[in-house]
């Protein structure tokens, strides 16, 4: 059996593991007051070119969202995000459970459109009821997309623009940035994300660390005192530094990077694969998430040999599967998968 079901099946990168081990007897203070801590901190907001950065470390990704918006928004108001966003479709409802409202948007391959976005703000603000509704606060999204798409440089600045015109904060949800970042068709850089967005955050948990992401607010003040906020909602790990000890391997010598497009490379091999055996994608490759349309009766025969993810069953008779690669995945396990593929 072959398992290509997400990017976090995996423990963590071994130099990370490796320095965990060396570190472990030694005695730190807690809460991310750490020396690992302070060190990792430098790095991320050199990395991002804003050496004024606030950086705050937390365990996994739907605590992060949901703490980061509960933070962000007043209790009226409410958060922008597309219809497929993993905000609104694969947390929950964590969100709502903070006493936020996700204001779902159509979205384009994933994406919100800044137009969009900015015609709903505008509409809000004209109903003569509008004080009797949830208020637009923010603007989520993420990248890569839950259908791994990207936005690009030009996308990214109108959605900034809108954002900034309104005067609510653009947050983006960085769960898998290391890919987004590595992709091959790429124009945007951390640098751009970090002068754009107002509030995001580097994922470790699917890209080599253990578990971990780091929240980056790139001119503080943003959030007052938001490590009591973190507190608040049981995200201030007391060991803090096994988050500072990841993220300073993982912003030591490029690795972030480095190992990020080892699972870029190695989706790539995976299309050319499947283009060659005749396989259809149900939206085009940009990064380590590849959604390929089956007919019902193939996913049946190959689901018994491929652990891959199902992302929806089609009215048309198709299913449609998501196959991703990682930080980890081996030459061997891409060569093993395209040979299975072709018994089709």
């Amino acid at each position: 059996m072959q398992y290509f079901k997400n990017d976090y099946m995996e423990g963590a990168h071994p130099l990370i593991l490796e320095r965990l081990c060396q570190t472990n007897m030694e005695k730190t203070s807690g809460y991310g007051t750490d020396e690992y801590c302070a060190l990792a901190r430098r790095k991320i907001a050199e990395a991002c070119g804003c050496p004024q950065a606030e950086v705050h470390f937390m365990v996994g990704g739907t605590q992060t969202n949901s703490t980061v918006i509960t933070a962000l928004l007043r209790p009226y108001e409410g958060v922008i995000a597309a219809e497929t966003g993993h905000i609104n479709q694969h947390e929950a409802g964590a969100v709502e459970a903070g006493g936020h409202k996700v204001l779902a948007l159509p979205h384009h391959e994933g994406k919100l459109d800044a137009e969009e976005v900015d015609r709903y703000v505008t509409a809000f603000y004209q109903d003569p009821s509008w004080d009797h509704m949830v208020a637009p606060g923010m603007v989520y999204i993420s990248h890569p997309t839950e259908y791994g798409t990207l936005y690009t440089l030009d996308e990214l600045k109108a959605l900034s623009a809108v954002c900034r015109k309104h005067k609510i904060p653009l947050f983006l949800d960085g769960a898998r940035l290391g890919y987004g970042l590595a992709a091959r068709d790429t124009d945007v850089t951390l640098k751009d994300i970090a002068f754009l967005c107002d509030i995001f955050y580097i994922g470790g948990t699917k890209v080599g660390a253990l578990f971990g992401e780091a929240v980056v607010i790139p001119q503080p003040g943003l959030i007052r005192q938001f490590d009591t906020i973190v507190k608040q909602r049981g995200g201030l790990l007391a060991k803090g530094r096994l988050l500072g000890l990841q993220f300073d391997t993982l912003f030591t010598d490029g690795l972030y990077l480095k190992i990020a497009r080892h699972a870029i490379d190695m989706a790539d091999r995976i299309v050319e694969g499947l283009k060659a055996n005749g396989y259809t994608f149900y939206i085009r490759p940009q990064s380590n998430q590849l959604f390929v349309q089956l007919e019902n009766s193939l996913y049946e025969k190959l689901a018994q040999r491929i652990g891959f993810e199902v992302w929806e069953k089609r009215a048309d008779g198709t299913t449609v599967v998501r196959i991703a690669t990682s930080w980890a995945t081996r030459e061997d396990d891409v060569a093993e998968l395209l040979e299975e593929l072709k018994n089709k």
